[in-house]
């Protein structure tokens, strides 16, 4: 089972360190009391679904041979004004550099990645829409999204 020890640092930061040995700082804004000197919980969301679903797009693609030369994915979160301020919607925008014949190969990848494959895309989806554009040697190439599934997982 997956396990993190988070133990506080001085002021507002916390080291978070994960049982497979690596470590991450989180801390706050200057303006809520911290010092800037590690991500923002909620930044580290957006980056524990882009890692998840990257790694699971990458895996997929190496099994499909698809060659590219460059993958980066921007996520963007919009959180509820109340608390808590839960994620309402997150946009993925997968980029891809690759032979314009691996199109069809990229797209079944994510779609594999958000539909089936990420857990951490599966756990926000309880609350927040999932908007997905996939672009391909900077041209779009398909937008998606999946509504909130309300505990649906």
């Amino acid at each position: 089972m997956p396990a993190t020890t988070i133990t506080w640092v001085e002021g507002m930061k916390f080291s978070a360190v994960s049982q497979s040995g690596h470590t991450v700082f989180l801390d706050a804004a200057s303006q809520a009391g911290g010092k800037n000197e590690g991500i923002r919980p909620m930044e580290m969301v957006l980056g524990a679904l882009g890692g998840c679903t990257g790694i699971d797009v990458v895996s997929i693609l190496n099994k499909m041979r698809v060659a590219y030369t460059a993958f980066a994915i921007d996520a963007e979160g919009v959180r509820q004004e109340e608390h808590p301020k839960v994620f309402r919607e997150i946009t993925l925008n997968y980029r891809f550099d690759a032979p314009a014949e691996a199109e069809d190969k990229i797209k079944r990848a994510v779609h594999l990645s958000q539909e089936k494959y990420c857990s951490v895309s599966a756990m926000l989806a309880a609350t927040a829409r999932i908007k997905t554009q996939i672009f391909l040697n900077g041209s779009p190439v398909e937008v998606f999204a999946h509504a909130p599934s309300a505990g649906k997982i």
